[in-house]
């Protein structure tokens, strides 16, 4: 049975005991030796195919590039056996490993890139999968086995939902990865069987080093939005690390006077209703996420399948001369994240960056409905951004907050939360053609659920371009007998490039 906890601010004079903390009550559930369920355990192989597609697709674009030639520049660490890095060679003798912490940062930013893998949407915004890199480098580095790691993941996404389900960082302008680090932190301690004053404290250390603000996903977006999760990732490892050899970190980090909540947050009194599991109740919160069919921010997802049912049913909306205005009705976080709501003339910028365009619900409407569908490379390009029709319709796409789309989007009801919303387009002949969708094709309550055969199909159709097709089906094979694989099979949970794809000496130079 899930417990509630009540979590408010405290005075300095007011006594707070550690084990009301709300750091040790993560920690409590991180201890927790109970067993992961098969069902989670067969999402969680369908969540680490996920990652391994999105990164294969990421291989050569610059921040990966930039970030792998960072992991290099550190070596294996003392303490343990080292960490794979996407795409280099990870079996012997031709491994190519780094320290875990920098394994965790190259591997996040490569799963990040594309924003393409999995979401949970509650009172903040979160992509989960973010957990598995880190977890997985640690379980490398100390040679753990399969069932160490599933149980690992299991707590990472537990904490880092149920957190996302209390909590609302994107109201006070913090970036969602700041419940990343806490629960990244976690997992790690659950793969390494750590008692619960340890993983409190590196719970604590977490928190306070991944909290900040929001600017990396708000007007011109930087090639940091896929840095920041790796970030929070390696922060997570170091906390764990810290905290192993004794050392205390700032507490009570979410509670205290000048802590989190209280000046980052909801303020001096506010309070929070935190969900988690009861000692002894299976870790499950994996089930309550969703994955992406199309790289694009979540709340795109649906807005893409109802454009591409449009274009085939009206492809006469595909041109701006039809076209007098396309109102899209929708959340609050829809319209002020992604949408006209959110004031930003970059959303409606030809020239805008990729990571700007996949957060504009105007430009991905519009592409989506001209082509009937969206694709993770040619969806973007500047050829696509600028062309000229392309560029006169998207003009006359506007977003407008819908109250109970709003609701919808916050209610705890699985059955009606939703995702999408509702489209007015309005002719110039006088036509008006209405339509609306809740939620995305590929989600749980969609037209068509993802299951470990699309888990699989997208992992072939990104990964045939950079990995031949035995590499392909090695990996396949390997990552669906997760929870009985050995230290030495875990090892080989990476991907390995074609030959000639990834050259190290082109990377560019840095200071290490």
């Amino acid at each position: 049975m899930t417990v509630t906890h009540h979590v408010r601010v405290h005075r300095s004079e007011e006594s707070l005991p550690r084990e009301q903390q709300l750091a040790w009550k993560i920690a409590e559930v991180a201890a927790d030796a109970v067993e992961v369920e098969a069902d989670v355990v067969d999402m969680i192989i369908n969540r680490i195919i996920d990652n391994a597609s999105v990164a294969a697709a990421s291989l050569t674009r610059a921040p990966i590039v930039a970030a792998r030639a960072q992991a290099l520049a550190h070596p294996v660490s003392h303490g343990g056996a080292g960490s794979t890095i996407f795409g280099l060679p990870s079996r012997s003798p031709f491994d190519i490993l780094s320290s875990p912490e920098w394994a965790a940062w190259a591997n996040g930013v490569a799963v990040r890139e594309l924003d393409y893998h999995d979401t949970f949407l509650a009172a903040e915004y979160s992509h989960p999968g973010d957990n598995i890199p880190p977890i997985l480098a640690v379980a490398q580095h100390v040679r753990a086995d399969g069932r160490a790691l599933v149980r690992g993941i299991a707590t990472g996404y537990e904490i880092q939902m149920d957190l996302v389900r209390a909590i609302c960082l994107h109201r006070h302008k913090i970036d969602h990865v700041a419940h990343l680090g806490p629960s990244a932190a976690a997992g790690i301690g659950t793969l390494l069987g750590l008692d619960v004053a340890t993983i409190s404290q590196a719970v604590a250390q977490a928190l306070h080093t991944t909290t900040a603000t929001r600017q990396s996903r708000k007007g011109e977006i930087s090639t940091w939005k896929a840095h920041a999760p790796a970030f929070a990732g390696k922060m997570a490892v170091e906390a764990v690390d810290r905290a192993m050899r004794g050392q205390t970190s700032p507490a009570p980090i979410y509670e205290g006077e000048d802590g989190v909540i209280a000046w980052m947050l909801d303020g001096q009194t506010a309070a929070y209703e935190v969900p988690l599991p009861a000692a002894g109740e299976a870790k499950r919160a994996i089930l309550d996420s969703y994955t992406k069919e199309h790289s694009a921010e979540y709340q795109a997802q649906a807005w893409i399948d109802l454009a591409r049912r449009l274009h085939g049913a009206h492809p006469e909306l595909g041109d701006p001369e039809n076209i007098a205005r396309v109102v899209l009705h929708s959340s609050h976080h829809t319209h002020h994240v992604i949408g006209s709501g959110a004031n930003d003339p970059q959303k409606y910028d030809p020239t805008a960056s990729r990571e700007t365009l996949d957060h504009s619900i105007p430009y991905i409407f519009t592409v989506a409905l001209q082509d009937g569908g969206w694709h993770h490379v040619d969806s973007y390009t500047p050829e696509r951004a600028g062309r000229a029709d392309t560029v006169a319709l998207w003009q006359k796409v506007i977003t407008a907050e819908d109250a109970e789309w709003t609701r919808r989007y916050h209610s705890e009801d699985p059955d009606e939360k939703a995702f999408g919303g509702r489209v007015e387009i309005e002719l110039v002949d006088g036509r008006t053609i209405v339509e609306e969708i809740a939620v995305a094709d590929a989600h749980p309550l969609g037209a068509r659920p993802f299951a470990r055969e699309h888990y699989i199909a997208k992992f072939r159709l990104l990964a045939a371009p950079v990995l031949e097709p035995a590499e392909i089906e090695r990996f396949l094979e390997l990552v669906q007998r997760l929870p009985e694989l050995t230290a030495d099979e875990v090892r080989e949970i990476n991907i390995t490039a074609r030959r000639g794809l990834i050259e190290l000496d082109a990377a560019p130079k840095g200071l290490f």
